[in-house]
């Protein structure tokens, strides 16, 4: 990693470099702002770490600047003693991070830690984002936040791998499509990848559907019949809701996964197969364990690996990117959503996750007359239903504000009649439509 320490003063920037140096770090180092510019547009810099007060330019003049040419370029102020005021308007800007004069050494290379971390998840995530460009594929990955680019970060280090793996997450997350991900950019991607619902099959056809049968194994078997670990050879089995799998197959399962063999149903030959497991569930597999409902030996053998998706409630900093791309693929024609709609979007919990998202835009392009989405066009579930980890101030207001929708619709936008259903003066209505952004249809 290329570190630029820019300091005034020659004896911080020979203690700083001389420390970096021996820490293993490439440094350049300039003493003011027009000198670090010109290294900084020279050189691919990954950290500056950039004195505030410096003469010819300030620190954040400098930052201002290093954003324009490389706006993803982490910054680290150092700043006077007890300049807070300083650091929060340098945060603000954008500043990765800062430290106080007398430079803490250990601090800082703690500091610098946490950014070569980023850099590398960040290095990751582009690697699969990549990856899907040029693949070409039937489906996209979208989310810029830092838990999005986690999991892109990990499936970039699960994928080359040939071990098996549970991926974890609540229903509509998108377990399916990170298991395809990681079968595309594994060395077995133009190879099968075969998909197996769990919880679709009945139990007694589910041997047979994993296994296979022979011809006569049982009445209706009219012929031989390859199971899904057989199709899967040399690709990837995906064993979706790993939970709903019937005990007595599970042992069975964890037979092939140990052996790498198949036996069908009325046969006595081992078949090898040579193929990678995909294990997803929605469900808690330890309580499951706990309650005699999943074999704990089989569980240690497909969690080699672990990848939990987290809920859409966890990432709500996603939430507009994945409205504008549901909106580019559903609408035929130009949409969006006002303020209030998104705010209000952002704000629900989504206990479907990403594909209630995807129903929720399909339904409002079909239903929404205009090119805007408001915040009266959401479903009331939506309008209604708020975060729990939301503020209560907040909570109570969007309540409020439903109510006083709710009100001057009931009685046709009439402010007199609404105000007199709610048990408040006229005044008083007017006073809180204007703090809750709530206009009359005429008005918008």
């Amino acid at each position: 990693m290329r570190i630029l320490i820019v300091d005034d003063e020659k004896m911080q920037r020979d203690i700083l470099q001389g420390f970096l140096d021996k820490q293993g770090f490439q440094t350049l180092t300039a003493e003011g702002g027009k000198e670090a510019l010109d290294l900084f547009e020279k050189f691919p810099v990954h950290l500056v770490l950039m004195d505030q007060r410096m003469p010819e330019m300030s620190g954040d003049q400098v930052i201002a600047q290093m954003q324009k040419i490389a706006p993803l370029v982490k910054i680290i102020m150092i700043t006077a003693h007890g300049c807070v005021d300083i650091a929060v308007r340098v945060m603000k800007q954008g500043a990765y991070d800062f430290l106080e004069k007398p430079v803490d050494l250990a601090q800082l290379l703690d500091k610098i830690r946490a950014v070569e971390q980023a850099l590398e998840i960040r290095q990751e995530a582009d690697q699969v984002e990549a990856e899907i460009a040029q693949s070409r594929l039937p489906f996209v990955m979208v989310g810029s936040g830092k838990k999005m680019q986690d999991l892109l970060s990990l499936v970039a280090r699960m994928a080359p791998t040939r071990w098996p793996a549970i991926i974890r997450g609540e229903t509509g997350t998108g377990k399916e499509l990170v298991a395809r991900l990681i079968h595309l950019m594994s060395p077995r991607k133009d190879n099968p990848f075969v998909e197996v619902n769990c919880a679709a099959i009945p139990d007694n056809l589910f041997e047979s559907e994993l296994f296979g049968h022979e011809k006569g194994a049982f009445t209706g078997a009219v012929a031989r019949r390859q199971g899904r670990f057989e199709l899967a050879h040399t690709g990837t089995l995906f064993l979706d809701e790993i939970g709903e799998l019937p005990l007595q197959l599970q042992a069975k399962l964890l037979r092939t996964l140990q052996e790498n063999k198949i036996t069908r149903v009325g046969s006595e030959t081992d078949i090898p197969v040579d193929i990678r497991v995909l294990a997803a569930t929605n469900r808690d597999l330890k309580k499951l364990i706990n309650r005699g409902g999943f074999r704990e030996d089989l569980y240690f053998r497909l969690n080699v690996l672990e990848l939990v998706i987290p809920p859409l409630r966890e990432r709500r900093e996603d939430i507009p990117e994945l409205i504008d791309h549901f909106l580019k693929k559903y609408a035929g024609r130009p949409m969006s959503f006002d303020a209030d709609a998104l705010n209000q979007v952002v704000k629900y919990a989504f206990p479907g996750n990403v594909r209630e998202l995807e129903h929720l835009i399909q339904r409002l392009i079909t239903l929404v007359r205009g090119s805007v989405i408001r915040w009266d066009d959401l479903p009331s579930a939506v309008r209604e239903k708020l975060s729990d980890t939301g503020l209560l101030e907040e909570r109570l207001a969007d309540l409020e504000k439903s109510m006083l929708v709710s009100a001057l619709k009931d009685n046709e936008w009439i402010q007199t009649r609404a105000a007199e259903s709610l048990g408040i003066s006229e005044r008083v209505l007017r006073y809180k439509m204007k703090k809750a952004g709530i206009a009359s249809p005429g008005q918008q």
